[in-house]
């Protein structure tokens, strides 16, 4: 019913897009232009962005270097520290569209933004774990504190996977891919992360996450869903528990990626969003904290 609504209002009321502000005149089941669907792209694997192939980080010219001359293709972090998750990948980098898309699923309650056009994405990213992953996996949406859940009315993470599993499963039908009601759980309230820096991070998410049967995981690979990936702090926590419950390997697939050491020089971001890393600065590496006034939304 209350996308039959939305049908009508634009047919009879066209309105204009809720990305640009461009006029929409054509039939449209969503409030995004076909021009700022069109501008989401894949993550630009250029030469200055060589990514991560363990975590999916941009890992930079002088990383990059070095990590060809060492003969090893991941980031300083996860060779120091090795994440529990097998492989992170994503569809595309956290900024411009994409941003304000997710802006508009997560705020705006635009669940639509999930199943017409966010999880077209989330299955672009899935398949770049094609050859690596098993052909049956369990499907895990990270999930949100049980407040918070409730204050948004659902979980983004979820809604991301279901519509990701249901284009999987007509694309790749040899793919066997479990979405079962509930695996993991979030015992602790974690929202407040914008601020902290990488390490901070970490803390704050620990022992934020159990398993709720681990009997669905346990000798099982696991497929773990989210819309943004950051740090990976909350990658790293969910799955070191799934490890520990028994799952024998643990995927990560977002629709988006923050990546913080393509930024040249100081990006500011508000109260509601998250700090980054100033990789671009002549000065020492510094946290670049967000620049409260704006409402920008995270």
């Amino acid at each position: 019913m209350e996308w039959a609504v939305a049908d009508i209002t634009n047919v009879f009321l066209p309105s204009d897009c809720r990305v640009c502000g461009a006029a929409m005149a054509a039939f449209a089941r969503l409030r995004v232009c076909e021009a700022c669907v069109a501008r989401v792209g894949p993550q630009a694997e250029a030469e200055q962005d060589v990514l991560c192939t363990r975590c999916g980080d941009a890992m930079g010219m002088e990383s990059a270097r070095f990590g060809a001359a060492m003969g090893v293709s991941e980031c300083t972090m996860c060779r120091l520290a090795p994440p529990q998750f097998d492989r992170a990948v994503a569809f595309a980098n956290y900024d411009n569209e994409m941003r304000e898309m997710l802006h508009l699923l997560k705020f705006d309650g635009m669940r639509g933004v999930a199943e017409h056009v966010l999880g077209a994405g989330m299955v672009a990213a899935v398949l770049k774990l094609r050859e690596g992953a098993a052909s049956e996996l369990v499907v895990v949406p990270v999930p949100l504190f049980a407040a918070r859940e409730r204050e948004r009315g659902f979980n983004q993470a979820r809604l991301l996977a279901e519509a990701a599993v249901k284009r999987l499963l007509r694309l790749e039908p040899e793919w066997t891919l479990r979405l079962p009601a509930q695996v993991l759980q979030r015992v602790k309230d974690t929202r407040a992360l914008y601020a902290l820096d990488p390490s901070q991070r970490r803390r704050a998410v620990q022992w934020a996450f159990r398993v709720v049967d681990a009997e669905v995981v346990r000798g099982r690979e696991v497929l773990l869903i989210d819309d943004i990936m950051t740090t990976g702090a909350t990658a790293r926590e969910c799955a070191r528990v799934l490890k520990r419950a028994g799952a024998a390997k643990v995927w990560v697939a977002t629709v988006a990626k923050a990546q913080p050491e393509s930024v040249q020089n100081v990006v500011r971001h508000d109260a509601e969003s998250f700090s980054m890393w100033d990789a671009g600065s002549a000065l020492p590496a510094r946290v670049i904290k967000p620049e409260a006034g704006k409402r920008l939304r995270f």
